[in-house]
């Protein structure tokens, strides 16, 4: 990943910056912590080779151009509370989608609604895309929430892959 070139994000107390080799330890941390991850249908993290591997795709998929992944640390003390990326880019549809996740001990302090407002800020200003998805597991309330008070609209469209997930989307 370009480092020169990958956009800093920046809100009153978050700094949103590319994901490095040297988070593997904040990312081994996040992604093994089985509560973070209850809800995602993805491997847990088992050793810090894992978290390194997934940096290494992660940092592939920018290098090609379909995804944005930020890690999100507190600007005062730099230590990483969670990260957020948006993926799946649709020139056609002229939409992305929009993923995040936070430690626990920092969930319920509007660091992701802080975060995520300025991601979606970024995707409507400079990728200019008309239109945000975001999936979640319908017993996420927390995450149900967080999309609601950014102005998310519910689907009525049933997930046809996996009824479990609902669909939201935000649209300019």
């Amino acid at each position: 990943m370009n480092t020169e070139t990958f956009p800093i994000l920046t809100t009153e107390r978050l700094t949103l910056r590319g994901l490095s080799i040297d988070d593997y330890q904040d990312i081994f941390d996040l992604r093994s912590d089985t509560e973070v991850s209850k809800f995602l249908n993805r491997q847990l993290c088992k050793t810090t080779e894992d978290a390194k591997n997934f940096i290494n795709k992660v940092n592939e998929s920018i290098e090609k151009g379909g995804t944005y992944y930020w890690v999100i640390y507190l600007t005062d003390t730099k230590q990483v509370v969670g990260t957020i990326c948006i993926f799946d880019f649709s020139i056609e549809k002229n939409s992305c989608e929009i993923g995040y996740e936070l430690m626990m001990k920092f969930q319920g302090y509007g660091i992701m609604q802080e975060a995520a407002q300025k991601v979606i800020d970024f995707v409507f200003q400079n990728l200019k895309f008309k239109k945000i998805l975001a999936f979640t597991h319908y017993e996420n309330k927390k995450s149900t929430k967080l999309l609601l008070k950014l102005n998310f609209l519910k689907s009525i469209e049933e997930n046809k892959e996996n009824p479990k997930i609902t669909i939201f989307t935000l649209a300019k």
